[in-house]
């Protein structure tokens, strides 16, 4: 079984080869996304593996399935960027990894709100030059506030529980209650109470249609002044430009993102020797109360040793399917 690798970075090749355990998968890495440009490397493959900015819509889909690939094996939890119906039709399987180690990202995200709440960030620079001065530096005690967590999956669980241990008040909304989260005290509350009372909202939904610019006009006009908004999940649940306003507003008083909207053309790759043509992700760096990481919420080594793992696995399993179904065909 060979397999084309996209979006392959140096610690890919090293976990994926690592981990290949399976003597009938071949792993041919690129470092290019998957896209119209470069489905054509697809050519002579079997299956491919991609992950979060590889383009996988309809036109990608039909030149995959004329180059013969029979699977797609996503190395994220996320498949926003696939178009599953035309997959289906094309009798494409499709796989992802929906638990790596949700403890990685749950824990960037409270990295995020203790770098803004107490500014180690801009510190950890003053020190350098010399400045020890204390001014503009102030944070808050983190027991006793109300977080509030959108999305209470595996991440959203493991989220939930480190806040529970700040001495947090937890107010938490979806649409599957976890009764392991009700039974160590966190609420489930609708929305709108969950905006008006929280002070810190952090994000763990899946990018859907419903959730699509979940922060927004509308619904910072009902959150707390100063509210602090933490987003590990998908970009395009924040609306950047409306986050923006509401920073001019001072209504948004602390932004951590690890994700954004249009990432696709800038994470991931080394950008620092060219001028970034983003306008609204250039304006946002200009805050003071914003912190932006390149999507490393899951980066560790837990969980991509289990990336590598689960990705094979499905591939393996793929092509066991395969084989039986022959066997089967063949008997009959």
């Amino acid at each position: 079984m060979k397999v084309a690798v996209f979006s392959s970075k140096t610690y890919d090749k090293q976990t994926l080869t690592h981990e290949n355990a399976y003597a009938n998968i071949e792993l041919d890495f690129f470092e290019s996304r998957l896209s119209t440009e470069t489905v054509a490397l697809t050519k002579g493959f079997d299956a491919i593996s991609c992950f979060v900015n590889d383009q996988i819509d309809k036109y990608v889909l039909q030149q995959l399935s004329a180059n013969g690939i029979k699977a797609i094996a996503l190395r994220c939890a996320g498949y926003n960027n696939v178009d599953i119906k035309t997959a289906i039709d094309l009798d494409i399987s499709v796989y992802h990894v929906p638990d790596y180690s949700p403890e990685s990202v749950a824990e960037h995200a409270v990295a995020l709100i203790m770098t803004l709440n107490r500014k180690t960030h801009r510190a950890f620079h003053r020190v350098k030059e010399g400045n020890f001065s204390l001014e503009g530096l102030m944070g808050f005690n983190l027991s006793n506030k109300t977080v509030g967590c959108i999305g209470t999956g595996r991440i959203g669980q493991a989220f939930s529980k480190i806040m529970i241990g700040f001495g947090c008040r937890v107010l938490c909304h979806d649409i599957r209650p976890s009764q392991m989260l009700i039974d160590l005290g966190c609420e489930y509350v609708d929305l709108a109470s969950l905006y008006e009372q929280s002070d810190i909202i952090s994000l763990h939904c899946p990018l859907t249609n419903e959730t699509n610019h979940l922060i927004n006009k509308d619904s910072l006009e009902q959150m707390r002044k100063g509210v602090m908004i933490i987003n590990t999940s998908r970009g395009a649940l924040v609306n950047a430009q409306e986050a923006i306003d509401a920073l001019y507003s001072e209504k948004i008083g602390y932004l951590g993102l690890d994700v954004y909207e249009q990432e696709g053309t800038l994470f991931f790759e080394d950008m620092s020797g060219t001028i970034i043509q983003d306008s609204v992700f250039q304006l946002m760096l200009t805050f003071p109360n914003v912190v932006v990481t390149g999507h490393q919420g899951y980066f560790t080594d837990t969980a991509l040793s289990h990336i590598a793992q689960t990705t094979l696995e499905n591939l393996y399993q793929h092509e066991h399917s395969i084989q039986s179904s022959r066997i089967l065909t063949q008997s009959n």
